[in-house]
């Protein structure tokens, strides 16, 4: 009997493996080449997408646990939840899944370890990194096709991929309707750079890898340059606050009911 349990049980597993293969499959493979620039990524059409139209488009930045070039890893947190029924009819858009290297980090920032902790020194300038340089020729190549409806374009990200957002927004200010930011950071000082985004922190108060304050600080910071700040958290959530923001029932229908 055990026997038998054992087996329905990896039966099932298989199964539910299998079928979650099966949705990824729904995100079509790229890679955007120009020059030196080189960035994998996974997208998703709209259900009955009509190239004549024009579509929303979400940009979702992953976590440095889903670094690589398998155009895989990626798809980890979030990309199931945009498979829904719900959400693929409820908010038909155009959802972008880049991938960045091993051996890049999408934020410009400096760390500096320290007895129990990281220590996040985020700079205010220079050069973007390998993969935020590719993946800013990335954009602005989807933002050249004339599906993509350039008054609704979004980003967003959790942890290293939330301190990408931010980056974004600092550098493109203009570019994006609406961005969310799950356990990131940002130097306070580059908050004025987009305090006209409309933006949606999250973090978890228990988090032990990316501090609770660095999210705390740029709403504290908004607060300071006249901006009501919008952030959620967690009191009971370690890192993984991404499964309680992806959870929120309004977030999608707030992001897109933003545009420029």
């Amino acid at each position: 009997m055990d026997r038998f349990k054992l087996t329905a049980v990896l039966l099932m597993l298989l199964l539910t493996t299998g079928s979650y293969a099966q949705d990824f499959k729904k995100y079509d493979r790229g890679n955007f080449i120009e020059g030196k620039d080189s960035i994998y990524y996974r997208l998703l059409f709209p259900e009955n997408f009509d190239p004549k139209q024009k579509y929303p488009i979400l940009f979702f930045l992953h976590g440095s646990g889903e670094r690589g070039n398998d155009n895989e890893k990626q798809l980890t947190h979030g990309g199931k939840s945009f498979l829904k029924e719900s959400i693929r009819k409820g908010f038909p858009a155009i959802i972008v899944f880049p991938q960045c290297s091993s051996d890049s980090f999408w934020a410009n920032v400096e760390f500096t370890e320290q007895p129990g902790k990281e220590r996040f020194n985020f700079l205010t300038a220079g050069k973007p990194t390998k993969s935020m340089h590719a993946l800013l020729g990335m954009i602005d190549n989807f933002l050249d096709k004339p599906y993509v409806d350039k008054k609704k374009v979004y980003i967003g990200g959790l942890s290293m991929g939330g301190m990408g957002t931010y980056e974004l927004l600092r550098r493109k200010p203009r570019m994006f309707a609406a961005a969310f930011a799950i356990c990131g950071g940002d130097n306070v000082a580059n908050v004025r750079k987009y305090k006209k985004t409309p933006l949606w922190i999250f973090h978890g108060e228990k988090d032990d890898v990316v501090p609770v304050v660095l999210s705390t600080n740029i709403a504290d910071q908004l607060k300071v340059l006249g901006v009501d700040p919008r952030i959620t958290l967690y009191p009971e959530d370690g890192h993984n606050s991404w499964d309680s923001a992806f959870a929120e029932p309004e977030l999608l229908s707030w992001l897109f009911s933003n545009e420029r």
